[in-house]
């Protein structure tokens, strides 16, 4: 995989982290969250997944260097 690809999946996977935040951040001002909202944040989160294994399979594993909040 080249470093244009790898730096592919990871802006990708830092767009569906954006979508994850924003889902979440949606769901914590609902009282009652609707199943679909679910069922989004699942597909987002197994989405990320997707892209992790696919950047450990061109050896260059996602590191997490910390928890920073969207601006």
């Amino acid at each position: 995989m080249t470093a244009e690809e790898i730096e592919d999946l990871n802006r990708a996977r830092a767009a569906l982290a954006r979508q994850r935040n924003a889902i979440a951040r949606r769901l914590s001002g609902l009282d009652v969250a609707p199943i679909s909202m679910a069922e989004d944040l699942t597909r987002t989160l197994l989405a990320i997944e997707a892209v992790d294994r696919a950047l450990v399979d061109a050896g260059q594993p996602h590191v997490d260097i910390g928890y920073a909040p969207d601006p």
